[in-house]
């Protein structure tokens, strides 16, 4: 017969023995309870949320209607969209892939999400969803018409004869600053002035928010003209390039200065900069065209430079008009800019350099406008000068911009033929010296394409 504790000793059970039997059930429960929390953390399973570009990761949630919400709160579409969710086979378990024919099991119950993830210890869960970006702020309000500005026109009265006058155009109902399409022109507004003469009548039409027609070319320095262009599309950039031809080993020091509306943009070699619109260079020239650059201990055969324009002070429909250039198609143009530049005293190797650094530039337009800057007004908006005493100077800065068909009919006078007799050489400031090597000279080749 087996007795109790109670029962052998005849009474009931000592304080020390229920105190015993007490403590060895905590130590029990607590061994409990450690296993039961090691077998939690050995069974968590994370989740890869994706949602197009995004992906979060989170704790593999037990239902399919956790999974929903979780997957709902992150992505916040909706009410209305299409919202559903999908695993990719490759992360699904393998009982229920070995089934699916396609790339992806789609889990719209519990039942499907359960088989789906049933012995994998992480899965993938992708987000299919319509939802909407989030709505645009609303639009800014359009800004207040134009009624009234100041104006400046500059008329010729005769060759060389300039007349500037100062009005304010106004309107009642026209707004200026937009154009004829509804278009809004931010900055400075451009107009067309037209004179019309009618017998004793004598009026002046003001109409357009921007220029139209074709006008004379303007100074490249003259500030009342400048001040007034609208803002191009696009700043334009002047490259230039500075070959030095000495009869002799030289110092020599060169000093490129440009006018307040231009700016100076990369030179090669590494220029000096000795204010905002000046820069030099000191060089040792050699026969040939060798120049000795000190600063980076180079030595080329020319200098590169670049200047550019204010942005409101280039329009190309003046700069480059039929009465100022000529036009072309580009197939024509490639030769005969050819033909010109050797008209110019550029020599074979100088006019292959010029066409093919510049033939990208050149065949992006399938018809072409050019001319060539008169040295005295181009010197108004970059001046160089030398420490070399007598110096030939020849400074070729080419001026072109495309034009469509349509504009092609505008040039019908300014052709190519036109352009074979015009006398550049005369323009340019071209003599025979500057072939002369026993005379110190400069020649500059710039190119300035408008856009």
């Amino acid at each position: 017969m087996l007795l109790s504790p109670a029962s052998s000793s005849g009474g009931l059970p000592s304080a020390g023995f229920w105190s015993k039997i007490t403590k060895k059930g905590k130590d029990n429960d607590r061994q409990m309870q450690m296993h039961q929390m090691h077998n939690q953390l050995a069974r968590q399973r994370f989740l890869t949320l994706v949602h197009g570009e995004m992906e979060t990761v989170r704790m593999l949630p037990p239902t399919y209607g956790e999974l929903d919400a979780l997957a709902r709160d992150w992505v916040k579409p909706p009410p209305e969209a299409n919202f559903s969710l999908r695993i990719p086979v490759e992360f699904a378990s393998f009982q229920a892939a070995r089934f699916i024919s396609g790339p992806f099991i789609w889990i719209d119950s519990d039942d499907s999400y359960q088989i789906a993830i049933a012995g994998v210890q992480g899965s993938r869960v992708e987000i299919c969803s319509d939802a909407p970006p989030p709505p645009d702020e609303p639009a800014s309000p359009p800004p207040p018409p134009v009624l009234e500005m100041e104006g400046i026109f500059n008329l010729e009265l005769n060759k060389g004869q300039h007349v500037a006058i100062d009005v304010t155009i106004s309107s009642d109902e026209l707004d200026m600053s937009r154009t004829e399409d509804g278009t809004t022109v931010a900055g400075i507004f451009l107009g067309r002035l037209d004179i019309v003469n009618d017998g004793d009548t004598h009026r002046m039409e003001f109409s357009g928010a921007r220029l139209q027609g074709e006008q004379k070319t303007p100074d490249f320095n003259d500030s009342l003209v400048v001040s007034k262009l609208a803002v191009a599309a696009k700043p334009t950039t002047a490259k230039c390039t500075l070959s030095i031809l000495a009869p002799e080993q030289q110092y020599c020091e060169v000093n490129v200065t440009v006018s307040p509306y231009w700016t100076i943009g990369m030179t090669w070699p590494p220029a000096e900069n000795l204010i905002d619109n000046k820069f030099k260079y000191f060089l040792r020239t050699h026969p040939g065209g060798a120049l000795e650059h000190f600063d980076t201990e180079s030595v080329v055969t020319s200098l590169y430079y670049e200047a550019i324009p204010d942005p409101g002070s280039v329009d190309p429909q003046t700069y480059i008009s039929s009465r100022n250039s000529f036009a072309m198609s580009l197939r024509e143009f490639i030769p005969h800019i050819s033909k010109v530049l050797e008209n110019l005293g550029l020599t074979l190797q100088a006019r292959t350099n010029f066409i093919n650094n510049n033939i990208a530039a050149f065949s992006a337009h399938k018809n072409i406008a050019y001319r060539f800057m008169a040295p005295g007004r181009l010197a108004a908006a970059i001046d160089i000068s030398v420490t070399a005493d007598p110096c030939i100077w020849t400074r070729i800065f080419l001026m072109f911009r495309g034009i469509s068909d349509e504009e092609m009919g505008d040039f019908i006078d300014s052709g190519e033929k036109e352009a074979n007799h015009y006398n550049w050489r005369e323009l340019v400031g071209w003599t025979e010296a500057s072939k002369d090597s026993a005379h110190f000279r400069v020649l500059e080749t710039s190119i300035f394409e408008l856009s």
